[in-house]
């Protein structure tokens, strides 16, 4: 089917439903970096500013979008789906409503807006496509069922004029398992952590890097940092590189090279990258929009709007009902996190001893007892014993035993 993707950052959807045989032939895009990689690898037109986009081209048979989560995410400004940035969406309405008849339209954001303002973001999105006449399916999708070590869930909402869009959306289902014991050796996890999120958070994952963001809790987008413990201790702490990102996120490596040309490249680079749609799971829904198998019914069940949960389904005159599945519609073969960090480097000496210090002034708790010592370890090889000593006791029996997942 014939794509237009819209706020394309820098391709992931369209990648992915390529990938699955579909045709992009239109791309939106108002970031001029984001704009330059796909000019390059794309051979559809761009054009800028959605707002200035006056129709969708004649054959659209799919509109994607993974629209602005500023407005909606934990990290951003918290106004809401009517906010300047995310409430771009009700152009993306308008543009199917005044132009030609779209079978499919598939949507992607943060998780949040099913929380945030008892949910209004997705109540919206639910009822502007109920009145253009879509039934709509939605699910929380976790990243790593596609055997990318990284711990990122997103929304996917898929509606359709044609068919009932559970058939994409729930014909398959797993049981979360990240990782199996019996796939690795224990003793080569990795565990990945923002160092960056100020005293109140701090994103741990076992085998895997928390959620690659466009941006962090002290304003600037950066990579986490993974504990390798089978490491020796001055080496034991790193931070992917921009390639490795781009494998995380699913791209080849090398896919945002040439966008950005100044000092700061690379910071720029991880925005557009974190900023960006996982490409197999699109590639999943371009496959489930492709195949259309059949949708064997799963239990579902009336809800309280305001509690909207991890997946549902609706449409015109429907009332919603909330579909049991789990995060993981599938469950692809897992690659060691290590296997990823083809471009990484030690943590810096300055970051470690300010999260250490962090760690020392707030109640977090971060992974097991040894985290905090092999991290204290790691200042005072690198030249900063003071704050390693300072920070590597334990605050209490509880902290001491506590694992953070």
């Amino acid at each position: 089917m014939r794509v237009v993707g819209l706020f394309a950052g820098i391709g992931g959807f369209e990648v992915g439903l390529e990938n699955a045989g579909h045709e992009t032939i239109l791309l939106s895009e108002l970031d001029e970096q984001a704009k330059t990689i796909l000019d390059r690898e794309f051979g559809s037109p761009v054009v800028g500013d959605i707002r200035r986009l006056r129709r969708l081209p004649r054959g659209t048979e799919i509109v994607a979008a993974g629209f602005p989560c500023t407005d909606l995410s934990q990290a951003g400004r918290t106004a809401g789906i009517r906010g300047e940035q995310s409430g771009l969406i009700d152009v993306v309405f308008e543009l199917i409503e005044h132009g030609p008849r779209v079978p499919w339209v598939v949507l992607e954001n943060v998780p949040n807006i099913l929380r945030l303002h008892g949910g209004h973001g997705i109540r919206h999105i639910t009822r502007r496509l109920e009145r253009l006449g879509y039934s709509w399916a939605y699910r929380v999708v976790d990243t790593r069922a596609f055997g990318l070590p990284q711990r990122r869930q997103r929304v996917f909402v898929v509606a359709s004029r044609e068919r009932d869009p559970s058939c994409v959306l729930f014909a398959s289902d797993e049981e979360p398992t990240w990782p199996a014991d019996r796939e690795f050796d224990r003793a080569a996890f990795g565990y990945g952590f923002y160092w960056t999120e100020g005293n109140r958070g701090v994103g741990w994952a076992r085998e895997a890097v928390p959620t690659l963001k466009g941006g962090s809790g002290i304003g600037i987008p950066s990579a986490p940092a993974v504990w390798l413990p089978q490491r020796a201790p001055a080496r034991a702490f790193v931070v992917p590189g921009i390639e490795d990102a781009e494998r995380l996120q699913g791209f080849e490596p090398g896919w945002t090279r040439g966008a950005v040309d100044d000092v700061r490249g690379d910071r720029r680079r991880w925005r557009l990258v974190g900023n960006a749609v996982a490409v197999p799971v699109a590639e999943w829904i371009g496959k489930g929009l492709k195949n259309r198998a059949l949708y064997e019914s799963r239990p579902q069940r009336p809800f309280q709007r305001g509690k909207w949960p991890i997946a549902a389904r609706g449409g015109p005159g429907i009332e919603p009902v909330a579909v049991d599945v789990t995060t993981w519609p599938v469950s692809e073969l897992r690659k060691p996190l290590r296997g990823f960090l083809q471009s990484a480097t030690p943590l810096s000496v300055g970051a470690a001893a300010g999260f250490l210090d962090r760690l020392q002034r707030s109640t977090l708790s971060v992974g097991p007892t040894e985290f905090r010592v092999a991290l204290a370890q790691y200042c005072t090889d690198h030249g900063c014993p003071r704050i390693a000593r300072a920070a590597s006791a334990p605050r209490d029996a509880e902290s001491a035993s506590r694992l953070a997942v």
